[in-house]
């Protein structure tokens, strides 16, 4: 988390286990991840705690609150869904899955349409449901070396919740192919992509950088800044009933499968999933590309628990 001498801490008006939102100065809240030792793994309590928390803020005033920031305590904004959740939830029935998806669906929409500015800060890694949460925000600051993937593919799932929000983002000719193949991109990919609005300067201090980007925003009136983000909203509506419902079922499916088990059991393992091609030979014969001799992984190292959502 950044630290902002410029915006001192207010109040802490909202504290869950796994979720916590600071007041700071000058109408700022901060929306803060916190579970850092499973890299701010989404589980169904934090799905709660996150809506929970936007349904609190959302009811200020605009002298209560001009601006969000969302951001991940530890080394990682977010690594998606808890995976070792999602296999301890496999014997879940069809509505239990068709209701985390929902709820899921609910909070997204919730952040998407949010009164105020919504801004993150990338660090790390946001993969999965964290690359959907950036895909909601108004601005994403990110670490040069932070990377971004809806991973969900490579695990036999689907990136059906957040898929929307992401077409929206980026467009349908640049979302298809991250959604489709899960591949990994870093942070200056995602600038040119439309994902992130800026990066960090080598050697800048993350504090300066946010610091200044918040200064940016608060230049707006409060009311026309909410004016202008329920104009944008028009202009670029959140998804239909139809669409969230289709997409609730679509997730739901994909996590009561089994290709989605084989998948998760092979991300633990280490190994590649049964529907991955074989490995291309490595050594000097072996044809240009990667040459690590790694199984393919959805981004992060395997056995850490979490990926996406």
């Amino acid at each position: 988390m950044t630290p902002l001498a410029r915006f001192p801490l207010r109040s802490r008006p909202f504290t869950g286990a796994t979720v916590r939102v600071e007041g700071l100065a000058h109408g700022v809240a901060r929306l803060v991840l916190d579970r850092p030792r499973v890299r701010n793994a989404f589980d169904p309590r934090m799905v709660r705690e996150l809506d929970a928390a936007l349904a609190l803020l959302a009811e200020l005033d605009p002298d209560g609150l001009r601006l969000l920031l969302l951001e991940g305590e530890g080394p990682v904004f977010c690594a998606g869904a808890d995976l070792r959740q999602g296999m301890a939830q496999a014997g879940a029935t069809a509505e239990e899955h068709l209701e985390g998806a929902r709820a899921l669906g609910r909070m997204f929409r919730r952040l998407a349409g949010f009164p105020v500015p919504v801004l993150a800060r990338i660090q790390g890694a946001a993969m999965g449901g964290g690359l959907g949460l950036a895909a909601c925000c108004d601005f994403v600051l990110a670490d040069a070396a932070a990377r971004f993937a809806t991973s969900e593919v490579r695990l036999g799932l689907v990136p059906a919740v957040i898929g929307p929000y992401l077409v929206r983002r980026l467009g349908l000719a640049r979302a298809a192919p991250l959604m489709l193949t899960g591949r990994r991109i870093l942070a200056p990919e995602a600038l040119e992509l439309g994902l992130v609005q800026a990066l960090l300067a080598p050697g800048e201090p993350p504090e300066a950088a946010l610091t200044r980007v918040l200064e940016d925003f608060l230049a707006a009136g409060p009311e026309a800044a909410r004016a202008t983000r329920a104009l944008l909203l028009a202009a670029a509506p959140l998804p239909a009933p139809e669409l969230e419902a289709l997409a609730a079922r679509t997730l739901a499916a994909a996590r009561a499968s089994g290709e989605s088990r084989d998948g998760i059991r092979a991300f633990f393992a280490a190994v590649p999933p049964p529907w991955a091609l074989p490995q291309a030979p490595s050594g000097p014969d072996a044809p240009p590309g990667d040459r690590s001799g790694a199984p393919p992984g959805p981004g992060l190292p395997p056995g850490s628990g979490p990926e996406p959502a």
